[in-house]
């Protein structure tokens, strides 16, 4: 079981960390919405949880927690910026269709 970083997504992720003053990680879940049924869902961690599958990937903790993992197992996140567009993508080897607007995901 994997998830990683792209060296981009790892020195967005570490700036913001030390931009904010306080954290040890990213966490990475996946949560119930959408047109296709699931989404993924980013947040700054300050404690790990009990039910956390820590990766680390250049430098940084990521943070899964269990039930997230075989929906997201083996992702690769990059960070991108297209114009005046930028934000994380992801590269899920388990998703089987997206919907149009690119914000859910079925496995």
């Amino acid at each position: 079981m994997t998830i990683k970083l792209t060296e981009k997504a790892a020195t967005h992720i570490s700036h913001y960390i030390k931009q904010r003053g306080r954290g040890i990680g990213l966490r990475f879940g996946v949560r119930t919405t959408g047109c296709s049924g699931l989404a993924y869902k980013l947040e700054y961690v300050d404690e790990r949880n009990d039910e956390d599958v820590v990766f680390e990937s250049h430098g940084i903790n990521i943070f899964v927690n269990s039930k997230s993992l075989p929906y997201i197992n083996g992702t690769e996140l990059d960070f991108t910026r297209e114009g005046l567009s930028e934000g994380f993508r992801f590269y899920n080897p388990n998703v089987k269709d997206e919907c149009g607007c690119g914000e859910s995901f079925r496995i």
